[in-house]
């Protein structure tokens, strides 16, 4: 149960989830002043404003949103200082999924209901774990893309890459997590019917 806004204890929990907050801006950000200084002025904005937290979402859920726009404002402010990770892996997961003419190696399975399983909580705590074991530059693009809504133009701006290179890095993160969650989610709910 999450405390009332206006209570002591509302101030603990906002500051109980810096350290997940900080881990999530530190993926995007790749500076641990900038993802500190985002996560500041994240918890800044919340315990300022505690009236704005209706409590219709989870308070992690909340102060995630707000940090998503704190990242974003640090990248803006110092694109011209990002970190670009350069390299991949070179491990080319397509290979194992697809046949060369592009047909897959061994058909998925039926996943069932995905809208069903998108509203459990243990779904979004495994696809968090399968996001955190993706190579650090897929895993930065993909948040980007999917998480922080950035366009294509902005992304490539920040990364000094080129549109065909996102995505071709968003492809093999796609293919990685479908192949994770396929793993540690779906084929586990099979085996549990």
């Amino acid at each position: 149960m999450s405390a009332s806004p206006s209570t002591p204890d509302f101030a603990r929990q906002v500051e109980s989830l810096r350290p997940q907050l900080l881990r999530f801006a530190r993926t995007q950000l790749r500076n641990d002043a900038w993802a500190e200084d985002a996560v500041s002025d994240t918890l800044l904005a919340a315990l300022e404003k505690p009236q704005s937290f209706a409590g219709q979402s989870q308070l992690k859920t909340w102060l995630v949103g707000i940090l998503k726009h704190k990242v974003v404002d640090q990248l803006r402010r110092h694109s011209r200082e990002a970190i670009v990770l350069v390299g991949e892996d070179g491990e080319d997961i397509a290979d194992l999924l697809f046949e060369p003419g592009g047909h897959f190696r061994q058909i998925p399975e039926d996943w069932g209901s995905p809208e069903a399983a998108c509203g459990q909580r243990q779904f979004f705590e495994v696809l968090e774990a399968c996001m955190e074991h993706l190579p650090p530059a897929q895993g930065r693009v993909f948040m980007m893309r999917e998480w922080l809504e950035l366009d294509t133009d902005e992304i490539c701006k920040e990364l000094s890459i080129s549109a065909t290179n996102l995505w071709v890095m968003l492809h093999r993160a796609r293919l990685r997590l479908r192949e994770c969650l396929q793993v540690h989610w779906f084929s586990a709910a099979t085996r549990q019917r």
